[in-house]
């Protein structure tokens, strides 16, 4: 399991686990969205449409499909600028929401190495001398 480079956001800044946390949460929240509306496209409505010959579903469900995905897309785009995923598998991540059941796959493996680049930046802070008490680099005073 290899972990993404330090967190840092297209504007040059390095970004604080809070705003990576919430892409994350954004990111989420919309590829489970994505994923059942084309499972609903997939395995329900292009069978009525071909087989029954009602298109009902798909005339309902393509269009919010098309667009929700479009979210999908800013999501994974803002959370792997973030993470520094790098390009080749941010666009798989973007592609897992074009086949049925993949977003799912993609998302708990996006979470899974997110959260532990998240943990691993926060060990990290932790093991510096005098991070608990917000004193890294400071010289302590002589004890009286």
């Amino acid at each position: 399991m290899t972990a993404f480079p330090a967190p840092s956001h297209p504007s040059g800044a390095r970004s604080s686990a809070p705003a990576i946390r919430s892409a994350l949460l954004r990111y989420r929240v919309i590829a489970y969205v994505v994923g059942v509306g084309l499972i609903l496209l997939v395995c329900i409505g292009m069978p009525l449409k071909y087989a029954g010959g009602q298109d009902v579903v798909v005339a309902a469900v393509g269009p919010i499909h098309g667009v929700l995905y479009i979210g999908y897309l800013l999501c994974t785009y803002d959370l792997a600028t973030r993470c520094r995923i790098p390009l080749p598998k941010a666009v798989l991540i973007m592609l897992a929401g074009t086949i049925p059941f993949l977003s799912f796959v993609a998302e708990r493996w996006v979470t899974g190495r997110v959260r532990g680049q998240l943990a691993g930046a926060q060990g990290a802070v932790a093991s510096r001398p005098g991070a608990a008490t917000g004193t890294a680099g400071a010289t302590e005073a002589p004890a009286r």
